[in-house]
């Protein structure tokens, strides 16, 4: 079995998982750090992940949102990134835009990637260096070259605010919780692009980045630098995620700014 076989059945079970708690309710908790909820059915998924895939490829590293961090992941060339419900907001609420998201990263960068949106039926997958595809169906990042009346999938409070120094143009801004959801949108033509100027963590990203560059979408950070993963601190500085003929009028904004990391 591949790698793309394992996290695809992997995530395929984490989301049936998820969604047989919720059914059941639900026992919320809030993290300490930034009073984010946490639910029993993120935990549970995480622990299916880390069984299913440990088991599988015991010599492989692991990052996931919901397991304490540790060096060891440093001193090995291939990991797992793992964000067992990225969107737990939308999960609580019963809206569809949360996903189970799995990346293998090796030499800092994902080689093969999965994003599953359980309630809209959305398997994204990519390898490296074959394409990206939408349950099976090869997908590509739209062609859109301005900023007028594009599609932007953000927090519409963000564009709004006064200390852009250029004012953003009229744009149909939807909201989506999960980041890796928004970025595949973009990876598959149904939004033009994705922005997000606070600090992202490595699973929030590293599986969406790596389908979105096989679609042929530009992915970065806000000063137009690719992310790089597995390192001490996974925290990359912020997002920018769109069509190519975008992305370098949405860097024009976004490079003066600094991303205060956490």
């Amino acid at each position: 079995m591949t790698d793309l076989e394992l996290i695809l059945d992997a995530a395929r079970e984490a989301g049936e998982l998820a969604i047989t708690l919720r059914a059941r309710g639900l026992q919320i908790e809030y993290k300490p750090g930034d009073a984010s909820p946490v639910t029993n059915a993120d935990h549970a998924t995480d622990a299916l992940l880390t069984r299913r895939l440990r088991e599988a490829r015991p010599d492989y590293g692991w990052l996931s949102e919901e397991t304490a961090d540790n060096t060891a992941r440093l001193h090995q060339r291939t990991i797992f990134v793992v964000d067992p419900i990225d969107g737990t907001r939308a999960f609580l609420k019963d809206r569809p835009w949360w996903t189970v998201c799995i990346a293998v990263v090796q030499d800092t960068r994902p080689i093969a990637a999965v994003v599953f949106a359980p309630d809209v039926a959305e398997i994204y997958a990519a390898q490296a260096g074959a394409g990206a595809t939408l349950n099976g169906v090869p997908i590509a990042a739209g062609h859109r070259d301005t900023l007028e009346n594009c599609t932007m999938v953000g927090d519409e409070a963000l564009f709004r605010h006064p200390a852009w120094p250029t004012p953003w143009p009229p744009m149909q801004i939807a909201s989506r919780n999960s980041t890796a959801y928004r970025m595949c949108l973009v990876a598959g033509g149904a939004a033009d692009a994705a922005v997000a100027v606070n600090p992202k963590q490595d699973w929030d990203l590293a599986a969406a980045d790596l389908i979105a560059l096989e679609a042929g979408a530009h992915c970065s950070d806000c000063q137009g630098l690719p992310f790089s993963y597995n390192r001490a601190n996974p925290e990359q500085a912020g997002l920018v995620c769109a069509s190519p003929g975008l992305a370098p009028l949405i860097l024009d904004r976004t490079r003066p700014i600094h991303v205060r990391h956490r």
